[in-house]
């Protein structure tokens, strides 16, 4: 076994739901008709979208100042975050009566600066910078330093890390049969740190999948390198667990406990998001529906087991609709964007909508300026499909009439400015 300098233990993480009790909800663990069904096994999804603060990071944010002195607490708490770990101090600093600055990313969803500031109201100011969690925090930690304040950290500490554990005791005393598999989303890896710490005193063959956004893949990578690696480039979207490094203690404490570490790719995420709204009135946000994304690769492990998702957050900007149907259907296949050919004659529009387009596809964006001196004129087209097969036939309609140009899907460098 890997040796650590820190490991957390059952009877602090103990004290730790002792200090919560009160202020964190006792979740509900409930089971998935849906999910359950499709995937022939017990799928139970522990519901932390459902703490007041719509995300676990209430735990671990409120433990970790409750184990502050009053002088400490005095000279106000510092945190950087992309949005749930900011609004779990807010409410904590409201709750203790402290003072609070938080650092959020620029990009930060509308809907998660005005929760904050809700939460924390006259105890906190929100200090707006940098593009990614990684900016934040050091412009955090230099204001920390400057002020003398005390830095609340998001998942690299250990009161967080041992607030954030107690996911693992509810789940544990909620159900009555043994957990065979347990999915556990993974951001800087306070949650997987804590929870799987208690599966493994507590249900050790319980095997516990780690998930992260495929466009931020840390701990998978810091793991495969055998030392905790920062990644030079991440994709936003998943901004709840868009980190470039996982923290030092929970990468080694991840290393230890995890079975597997999985990445599902964006789009994906983004259809189990719309697939459990429409069948499950869940509204969950692109981190919170990671570990539900993960089962579809373990589908024929989990036949017939035990298993427990981690529902880690709600926090969704209704603004954000539109990109995740965008992410879902691109991923599906079912969304395409080519730039056209339109000979420059009359008629020619009409043309392709009668004779290219299928009976079932639909144009949801189109740009195009006529150009005289041309024989020609290029547009800008997307296309949803009904069926991702039709694709072929498409393409096959388009070439032999003159019109299709370019595939724009499969150019990386030009679709990026249109999604």
């Amino acid at each position: 076994m890997v040796k650590t300098s820190y490991y957390p233990k059952l009877g602090d993480i103990n004290k730790a739901a002792q200090v919560l009790r009160g202020i964190a909800e006792v979740t509900p663990l409930m089971e998935n008709f849906n999910l359950s069904k499709s995937y022939g096994a017990t799928i139970m999804l522990k519901r932390e979208d459902l703490q007041a603060v719509r995300s676990y990071k209430i735990r671990g944010a409120y433990n970790k100042m409750a184990s502050l002195t009053d002088g400490e607490l005095a000279k106000g708490v510092v945190c950087a975050s992309a949005g749930n770990h900011a609004q779990g101090v807010a409410y904590s600093c409201r709750k203790m009566k402290v003072q609070g600055t938080i650092f959020m990313p620029s990009a930060t969803p509308k809907q998660k600066i005005e929760q904050t500031a809700m939460f924390g109201g006259e105890f906190v100011k929100i200090e707006l910078t940098g593009d990614t969690f990684d900016d934040t925090y050091h412009a955090a930690i230099a204001f920390c330093e400057k002020q003398k304040s005390i830095f609340v950290h998001p998942f690299n500490d250990e009161k967080v890390i041992e607030g954030q554990g107690t996911v693992g005791l509810e789940i544990l005393g909620q159900t009555p049969v043994a957990v065979d598999y347990l999915f556990l989303p993974i951001g800087g890896g306070g949650l997987s740190a804590g929870v799987s710490s208690v599966f493994k005193g507590l249900s050790p063959d319980t095997k516990i999948i780690g998930v992260e956004p495929k466009g931020a893949p840390s701990m998978q990578l810091s793991i495969r390198n055998g030392k905790n690696t920062e990644l030079d480039n991440i994709d936003k979207f998943i901004d709840g667990a868009a980190v470039k490094r996982v923290g030092d203690k929970n990468f080694e404490i991840c290393r230890q406990n995890l079975h597997e570490v999985l990445t599902v790719d964006e789009g994906e995420v983004c259809q189990t998001i719309l697939d459990l709204y429409n069948r499950d009135a869940i509204v969950a946000e692109p981190a919170g529906a990671l570990s539900i994304t993960a089962l579809r690769q373990y589908s024929e492990q989990i036949k017939g087991k035990n298993v427990v998702c981690v529902v880690s957050g709600s926090n969704n900007d209704i603004t954000r609709t539109a990109e995740i149907r965008e992410r879902a259907l691109l991923y599906g296949g079912l969304k395409h964007y080519f730039i056209v050919r339109f000979p420059q004659r009359a008629g020619a529009l009409k043309e392709f909508v009668s004779e290219i387009l299928g009976t079932h596809d639909d144009i949801t964006h189109f740009e195009y300026s006529k150009k005289h001196n041309r024989e020609s004129g290029p547009a800008v087209v997307g296309i949803e499909l009904k069926n991702k097969e039709d694709i072929h036939s498409l393409i096959e309609r388009m070439k032999a009439r003159n019109f299709f140009g370019e595939y724009l899907n499969e150019k990386p460098d030009l679709f990026q400015f249109l999604v």
